[in-house]
């Protein structure tokens, strides 16, 4: 009986750290997968070009939110929220951030467009997602965000939700400049 016993848990705890395992690589399948299909929304994290055609006989209307995660002390919003663009057409776009705290603190915003298809055709020629963001305690900034809405964008999508979720990362950005100066 005791031998039986032993194999259980030996079976038992190679289950465990197997799923374990299988947990973390889940993150990096399910990044791969997502840049292969365009699910999630994820948004290109590099620069693109103007486009060169634009498409006058159609319109999209493209939504903009803004969440702050609960460790960062910043007020964060668009300064508009919903606008109607033609694909193709290059637009400008602000977003105001301030900081609540009496310290310096760097943010980080992560986009991502909803449908998540939409991401494929949602292109940043400059955004301030593309680097961090400093701001000293109790200032204010505006942030821009220079876009286009790819023409090849399907048909059946008319809304496009770009969102952007504002982290903390000042501890991130201490440690690399800490770094630097060694």
């Amino acid at each position: 009986m005791a031998g039986g016993n032993q194999r259980l848990i030996t079976t038992l705890l190679l289950v465990v750290i197997g799923m374990f395992g299988f947990g973390f690589a889940l993150v990096p399948l399910y990044d791969v997968f997502c840049d292969i299909t365009g699910i999630n929304g994820k948004t290109s994290t590099e620069a693109a070009t103007a486009s060169q055609s634009v498409d006058k006989q159609r319109l999209v209307t493209v939504e903009f939110i803004t969440y702050v995660r609960g460790d960062m002390p910043w007020e964060f919003k668009p300064k508009i929220e919903r606008m109607q663009v033609h694909p193709g057409e290059t637009t400008q776009v602000a977003f105001l951030a301030r900081n609540l705290s009496g310290a310096d603190t760097v943010g980080q915003a992560i986009p991502s467009v909803s449908p998540g298809q939409g991401a494929l055709y949602f292109s940043k020629i400059e955004c301030f997602c593309f680097n961090n963001q400093p701001l000293e305690a109790g200032a204010e900034t505006e942030m821009g965000l220079v876009f286009y809405v790819d023409p090849e964008l399907p048909e059946s999508i008319r809304t496009l939700t770009l969102s952007y979720t504002l982290y903390n990362i000042t501890e991130q950005a201490m440690s690399v400049a800490k770094e630097r100066e060694s």
